[in-house]
């Protein structure tokens, strides 16, 4: 990971660069040049979430390529899904308590709960370390205004995020882009590139925390 930040970061810096000695220019226009850089800067927040995903969740739970397989195949499909990892805190009181399950994570019984149609499709999955506790949970909706149109799971994602340490794990039905939230804050991840992530050590620090 490390190699590739290197690189795009040396590509913006390039960018800037270039910006800096043509902005004095008459007929100069660096519109094109903002959104590339914002491109490539996008590039590399889902590189950097898909590479320390496994470092927030290792700590908590076994069943990281479990979790990983079924995100992998939901988001082919356009399946969506809302997946809470508990971490340290309890589960809040406000997490509207749905079906017990009991069952050790598996991808096959996360693709089954989330398949369209389903009883519990819509609602969220508590897990506790290599469990599912429950599905079909309501999880509270965020109210913080942000930027762009985020979806009901998405908010709810975001909603015990900022109440809770859960790492939460989302994928959204329109797109299939996967994202996990933490700390309040939604990181976009690729699917593909979840599953070749080592594992970090439990220190490695978390956004947002204190």
């Amino acid at each position: 990971m490390q190699v590739h930040l290197k690189k795009s970061l040396s590509t913006i810096k390039a960018d800037i660069e270039q910006m800096l000695a043509t902005i004095d220019q008459k007929e100069c226009c660096i519109l094109n040049e903002f959104e590339q850089i914002h491109s490539v800067f996008t590039d590399m927040q889902m590189t950097a979430a898909s590479y320390y995903l496994n470092a927030y969740l290792s700590p908590y739970t076994d069943r990281y390529m479990a979790l990983s397989t079924a995100l992998q195949h939901l988001s082919e499909r356009n399946h969506g899904a809302l997946i809470v990892v508990k971490r340290n805190d309890a589960f809040p009181t406000l997490v509207h308590s749905g079906i017990p399950v009991g069952a050790d994570v598996s991808y096959t019984l996360l693709e089954s709960i989330f398949y369209p149609g389903g009883p519990l499709h819509d609602g969220a999955v508590l897990v506790d370390k290599n469990q599912i506790v429950s599905a079909g949970n309501v999880l509270p909706v965020s109210k913080a205004l942000r930027e762009g149109k985020l979806g009901t799971r998405h908010r709810a994602a975001l909603g015990l995020s900022e109440i809770s340490d859960a790492l939460i794990l989302v994928v959204s039905e329109e797109t299939g882009r996967v994202s996990f939230a933490l700390n309040g804050t939604l990181y976009p991840v690729r699917p593909g590139e979840m599953d070749s992530r080592p594992v970090f050590s439990p220190d490695v620090a978390v956004p947002g925390g204190d």
